[in-house]
């Protein structure tokens, strides 16, 4: 099977409010279709497929694909390829608030999830789909190389912080290959990355109680140049810090993963103890 890019004989202005940048550079599509490695007849659902620039070379390899994209006139153009429901499905949907544990239980399979993600909803996009990280078998991106750093950063390195730890709490994020800005249409103001994420099923932070876990996490980095003693003040006094066996003057860029894990699982039996004793 073998298409004419949709984008040549369809004229679509790209929609700065859904932060539209269309990807057109070949080379560039097929380091991308390498990276995500697509199998014969597997589903791959596919956020955001714009003018298709990742979607034909996908179907070619003979996966199939369901495309979910908020853009109704971008929909309309894909739907001018011809391909049968079974190949490729459309779905006008707002990832942000799509239900993607529904779809692989109707799926009866995890999913394997990819996409040039608006920069401009990446961060929530990212935690809307590890809150579905059950249901997950992968994830490959295009995001802005900032945000992916960051995603990737360890302790004590710059710009390791909260998306870091939300991330790393639920999955192996791994850095792939940066892509310059005049790979889309109209090109971005900044350098893209593509990133792969798997879920880990022993995902460190499977212990905590999710709400108590992004709460401190986000205290923690709140204002990240005090100390955790000073950050957390709100959830652990010098008795808790003594019996984590962690140093409440340390930074909250210094703390790992399951440090933060720790903490979180020590914030939630002291919530316990104290609504049972009331």
């Amino acid at each position: 099977m073998s298409f004419q890019p949709l984008a040549q004989r369809v004229k679509h202005t790209p929609r700065k409010r859904f932060g539209q940048h269309f990807l057109h550079d070949p080379r560039v599509i097929s380091r991308i279709i390498d990276a995500i490695n697509p199998q014969q007849n597997e589903i791959l659902v596919e956020i955001g497929p714009g003018l298709g620039a990742l979607t034909q070379p996908l179907l070619e390899t003979g996966c199939n694909i369901i495309a979910l994209d908020i853009d109704r006139d971008v929909l309309a153009a894909l739907e001018t390829l011809h391909i049968s429901p079974e190949r490729l499905q459309l779905i006008e949907a707002d990832a942000l608030k799509f239900d993607f544990v529904a779809l692989s239980q109707k799926l009866n399979r995890p999913l394997r999830v990819i996409g040039n993600l608006p920069y401009n909803i990446s961060t929530p996009l990212l935690f809307h789909l590890l809150s579905a990280s059950n249901n997950i078998a992968d994830m490959h991106f295009m995001l802005q190389k900032e945000v992916i750093d960051r995603m990737v950063a360890v302790p004590a390195n710059k710009t390791y912080g909260r998306l870091s730890v939300m991330v790393q709490a639920k999955a192996m994020a791994e850095s792939l290959f940066d892509i310059g800005p005049g790979a889309f249409k109209p090109p971005p103001k900044v350098t893209s990355s593509m990133v792969r994420i798997i879920p880990s099923a022993s995902a460190t932070a499977e212990a905590c109680d999710p709400s108590t876990f992004s709460a401190v996490v986000s205290s923690a980095f709140n204002q990240r140049r005090k100390t955790c003693r000073n950050a957390l003040k709100a959830y652990l006094n010098e008795a808790d810090w003594m019996a984590l066996g962690i140093d409440p003057v340390r930074r909250p860029e210094t703390l790992s993963v399951a440090e933060f894990t720790k903490i979180a699982n020590r914030v939630s039996s002291r919530v316990v103890v104290q609504t049972n004793t009331i």
